[in-house]
């Protein structure tokens, strides 16, 4: 049975841009390698799980109690206590610094307050330069607290002569999905999303511009190659890339940082390759619209690091997002395979659940693929 033309035209287009690509060894190289590297050293570079804050601790009281109170935050992976001040002075200093994050200073009355059963007053400097940290660490202190204070109160209570004390309230606190709520656990499948937005879209788009600097693009749209034929011809080399791409940065996740592949594999595949085919379709459009591969790559940064970094969810929710800017977020590609990742590997959940996103990413696609034609379409010698 004879292979259709149309598809004898894409494959020879989908050849010769393969052997394009050949020819620059260092940008295959890096386009194969790079993916699986960034998210290997963002992977350990990146990280929310604020532990081991830096505290000094400014005991003014020393006493037993104060000692008893301090013991609290010794024995923990949160609280690192790196230093016993002697004054206020000292305080400052280490803050400014950058020595200590935290700072816990003890009055004087310490213990005779809590001996008297009133309350004593313990300050908690915190450095707010880093606002993420600064809330965590606070949060960890006064949960502390919180404990030791619940601990006092029994033995108070059994001074008394009440031997249980009943709570009203009990909460069973049960996490799905990331139970040990890791931040690589949402961190690296977000690295992957992003990478691959901006690998496909950027080697992409050097594809026409390309053409259009070695002068051989007017030979190639004299041929009977349709603009859809070329696209998709020119798109297929860099999809396999991007797959590879995917199996590369997912097994770096998987592998090393046992990040769960809870879902099907199948689907995550089948998934992005839908977001390649509209990634890799963006950058044929910015090619064929500049013809210069230096305002190529400019673009596609442009088009795919800021959007997808800042606007799909991965740093910033987007439900804390401005009304106008959670709009935009809506054109984002990344932000629905964004959903669509962490739904497969975290949720384990499939199609049936993720059918909006797909639909958003397929509308995207054929939208892209279509502006791309069309941009192609009015360089053929009849327009």
């Amino acid at each position: 049975m004879k292979t259709p033309d149309f598809i004898q035209r894409i494959l020879a287009i989908a050849d010769k841009e393969w052997l394009q690509i050949k020819r620059d060894k260092r940008s295959l190289i890096l386009s194969l390698i790079a993916p699986a590297g960034l998210v290997f050293l963002f992977g350990y570079a990146l990280t929310m799980d604020v532990k081991h804050v830096r505290t000094i601790i400014f005991d003014q009281s020393k006493s037993f109690c104060s000692r008893q109170f301090i013991e609290n935050f010794s024995h923990n992976e949160y609280i690192e206590i790196v230093d016993y001040a002697e004054s206020y002075k000292d305080v400052d200093r280490a803050i400014d610094s950058g020595l200590c994050a935290m700072a816990i200073v003890l009055p004087i009355d310490f213990e005779e307050k809590i001996k008297s059963g009133n309350s004593a007053t313990v300050q908690l400097l915190t450095d707010g330069s880093d606002s993420t940290s600064a809330i965590v660490s606070t949060g960890y202190v006064k949960t502390i607290t919180m404990l030791y204070n619940a601990k006092l109160q029994l033995i108070e209570l059994k001074k008394q002569g009440f031997s249980k004390m009943r709570q009203p309230i009990d909460i069973r606190n049960r996490i799905w999905y990331n139970p040990e709520l890791e931040s690589k656990n949402f961190i690296i499948p977000g690295l992957i999303v992003i990478i691959l937005a901006i690998i496909s879209a950027l080697i992409a788009s050097l594809t026409i511009s390309r053409e259009w600097e070695r002068g051989t693009f007017e030979t190639l749209i004299t041929t009977p190659v349709m603009p859809w034929e070329l696209v998709f011809g020119k798109m297929f080399p860099y999809l396999f890339i991007g797959l590879f791409d995917v199996v590369a940065t997912l097994s770096v996740g998987y592998f090393l940082f046992n990040v769960p592949l809870k879902g099907s594999f199948v689907e995550f595949y089948l998934m992005a390759i839908l977001f390649l085919i509209g990634t890799s379709g963006l950058g044929i459009f910015i090619s064929a619209a500049t013809r210069v591969q230096v305002l190529s790559v400019q673009f596609a940064m442009v088009a795919t690091y800021l959007p997808s970094f800042i606007l799909s969810g991965f740093v910033f929710p987007i439900n804390n997002m401005p009304s106008v800017v959670k709009a935009i977020t809506y054109i984002v590609p990344a932000r629905y395979l964004m959903v669509i990742i962490k739904g497969i590997v975290l949720k384990g959940v499939g199609f049936s659940v993720l059918w909006m996103q797909i639909l958003f990413l397929f509308i995207y696609a054929v939208i892209i693929i279509t502006l791309a034609v069309k941009k192609i379409n009015l360089t053929l010698p009849e327009n």
